[in-house]
């Protein structure tokens, strides 16, 4: 027996009895009366807490429960618990569905709730983004009325989700999208938008790369094993003979050259490749550089050398010789003979060092600029391969400069020339001690150049 049974109606009538049976002993005739209206007041009581517990259950939840004493207090105090136990629960429930669903919208994909019917439910920002949902409108909608590409449809139409299907995007011109459809309940399924437009690109490039090595590597070999079959079946002169052999070592130089840029390109790629950086002075590397495109030149060109600021750099030189190397050697292949190639070093107002090669060559149209650090990437074939060039040498500049957190800017203009300016990082330059000094002595070990604010030219 429960304290609110025994308390509230037991008790109470208990009472009532025990009173009336002791009037009817001493023959008090107002027993029966008194009993009647004690039982009435004890039903009337619980009948109006009754009203009360009926009108809280008909009231918002979050009304409070009604105050009582003795019986019913017991009672509405257990409500309170049991009330208050709910809401906590509802509470921790609702956090919980809220850190899902910021979780949800963290994610780098899109994620779109779907009924049995393809209704739309619920839908992420990615997803909205990705596809052109508006949550606010498009809640209840078919989801296959608003995409309207017929891959989904198609998609949707065979019911085999295995697999994601590829479309573009209907909101950003250039961007892939991956869409899957997974289920997850019995009348509910979840779309997964993913943008995978890097992916592809990569893809894309690592198809061309394949490509073009094939290409670049069939050409020479063709004429190697076209010119070692004559030689093979064919008694020739001496005369022919010693220029076949020149021809094929020309080709087979080009294949070395070609396959040296690659190893280079892998090495510096490599995550496991760490730059060996030293602190050495710019001056005597500049001075290299200019001497290899002299050398390169052939006296074809007039190479002229800019030297404002004496400096020291940290970073790794072999990479970074390689990546001037590369930029002067493109500005002597495609600069007509009697051209004028110009290497310029200073230190800028924010402490940068900016390394130039400015060329009055063949220059470059716009459109072409954005590309010209990708692997084989040519404005023209035929021209370039005329050169002699591999195709990789801004490539690897890219990823020297990149390893050195240093910066590309290319400008130019078609028949006027073009200007390539590398800006190593301020925190990679300081100043060089006794500057002039050092200026000095190189110029003195090299004769005929002479580092300084103003050019030094020589042909």
């Amino acid at each position: 027996m429960t304290p609110v049974f025994l308390t509230g109606l037991v008790l109470p009538v208990a009472v009532l009895i025990l009173a009336g049976l002791v009037a009817l002993l001493l023959g008090i005739g107002w027993a029966a009366t008194v009993l009647a209206v004690g039982l009435g007041a004890i039903i009337g009581v619980h009948l109006w807490q009754i009203h009360r517990l009926v009108r809280w259950a008909e009231a918002p939840v979050d009304t409070p429960v009604p105050e009582a004493r003795q019986a019913w207090g017991i009672a509405f105090s257990a409500l309170h618990r049991r009330s208050r136990t709910r809401t906590l629960h509802h509470r921790d429930l609702a956090t919980t569905i809220e850190r899902f669903r910021n979780a949800v919208e963290a994610l780098p994909d899109g994620m779109v709730i779907i009924d049995a019917v393809n209704r739309i439910q619920w839908a992420n920002a990615r997803a909205q983004a990705h596809l052109g949902l508006d949550l606010a409108k498009d809640i209840g909608r078919p989801l296959l009325n608003l995409l309207r590409q017929p891959e989904i449809a198609s998609y949707f139409d065979a019911g085999d989700f295995t697999d994601a299907v590829v479309i573009d995007s209907l909101r950003g011109a250039g961007t892939t999208l991956s869409i899957q459809v997974v289920p997850f309940d019995v009348d509910e399924r979840l779309l997964i938008s993913r943008d995978i437009t890097q992916l592809e690109a990569i893809a894309r490039m690592r198809r061309d790369f394949i490509a073009d090595v094939s290409h670049e590597l069939k050409t020479p070999l063709t004429v190697v094993r076209g010119f070692l079959e004559t030689l093979q079946d064919i008694e020739l002169e001496p005369r022919r003979r010693t220029q076949y052999l020149q021809l094929m070592a020309e080709q087979a130089g080009s294949m070395q050259r070609l396959v040296d840029d690659l190893l280079r390109l892998s090495a510096l790629e490599s995550e496991q490749s760490i730059a060996a950086e030293t602190s050495f002075a710019v001056i005597p590397l500049l001075l290299e550089v200019s001497a290899d495109a002299k050398a390169l030149s052939g006296g074809r060109h007039t190479i002229a050398l800019d030297v404002g600021d004496a400096a020291i750099v940290s970073g790794s030189r072999d990479e970074l010789a390689s990546a001037f190397g590369n930029l002067v050697s493109n500005a002597i292949r495609y600069t007509p003979d009697g051209g004028t190639i110009t290497l310029c070093w200073h230190v800028d107002a924010e402490g940068r060092g900016a390394f130039s090669v400015a060329d009055t060559g063949i220059g470059i149209a716009a459109e072409h600029i954005p590309r010209l650090t990708e692997r084989f990437y040519r404005v023209d074939r035929s021209r370039s391969r005329a050169t002699g060039g591999t195709g990789l040498g801004l490539a690897i500049v890219k990823h020297v400069l990149q390893r050195h957190q240093a910066e590309l800017d290319v400008t130019s203009e078609p028949g006027q020339g073009s200007t390539f300016t590398v800006f190593l990082p301020a925190r990679r330059i300081r100043p060089a001690e006794d500057s002039e000094r050092i200026a000095d002595a190189i110029t003195a070990s090299t004769p005929g150049t002479a580092p300084s604010s103003s050019p030094a030219t020589s042909s």
